[in-house]
């Protein structure tokens, strides 16, 4: 394996899971059947995107979240008037 990743939160360094079982150690256990099926069902062309989303869901980040969230609500209220 290579380098491992890291990232910012809340202005604090972070390591990013890099392998199947670091993000699956990492993932809270409600979610790691999801991540299995997700990885198992994964093909060959797909897995990169599948690994980089399960990737960043194991590092929650509320500051991202928050803006996220806020972003949906903005999308569903201009949805709303026209």
């Amino acid at each position: 394996m290579g380098e491992p990743l890291k990232t910012f939160v809340g202005g604090a360094e972070v390591d990013v899971p890099n392998s199947i079982p670091d993000i699956r150690a990492t993932l809270p256990e409600e979610r790691r059947e999801e991540f299995d099926r997700a990885i198992n069902d994964a093909g060959v062309s797909e897995i990169q995107a599948v690994m980089r989303h399960w990737m960043l869901e194991a590092v929650p980040d509320p500051e991202a979240e928050k803006i996220l969230d806020r972003l949906a609500q903005d999308e569903a209220e201009r949805r709303t008037v026209a």
